[in-house]
């Protein structure tokens, strides 16, 4: 897993560059997040509900990487933070998340969720 630039409103995976929030599997497949869950919710998509999360447990991971945007703005629920409490969480801003990101892959199942914005 390579990153490339990490600026406001955009992340670069191998050589990709995408505008908007992205789910890195631990297959290295890349989604789009299907943020539309928490914000119908919350009234806004920085906060990271459970049913949101469960959208993306379709692989087995070790440790959840949340990239929390470039300000640190989304935050993992408490409830969703229960549904995955026997794996490894990382909550980070953006920049250092995908930096763990690609030091963990390859050594560990990675499971990413990426905020691009705030």
């Amino acid at each position: 897993m390579k990153v490339g630039e990490v600026k406001f409103g955009s992340v670069e995976i191998n050589g990709i560059k995408y505008n908007h929030d992205i789910v890195i599997y631990p297959s290295g497949r890349i989604e789009r997040r299907k943020k539309e869950i928490s914000k119908k919710k919350h009234g806004t998509s920085h906060k990271f509900d459970p049913e949101e999360l469960k959208e993306y447990l379709r692989e087995d991971f070790d440790v959840l990487i949340v990239g929390t945007g470039i300000y640190g703005m989304l935050s993992l629920l408490p409830e969703a933070r229960e549904l995955v409490k026997e794996k490894d969480i990382i909550e980070r801003p953006t920049p250092e998340a995908l930096k763990l990101v690609e030091e963990l892959w390859g050594k560990k199942k990675v499971l990413a969720i990426i905020h691009v914005t705030c």
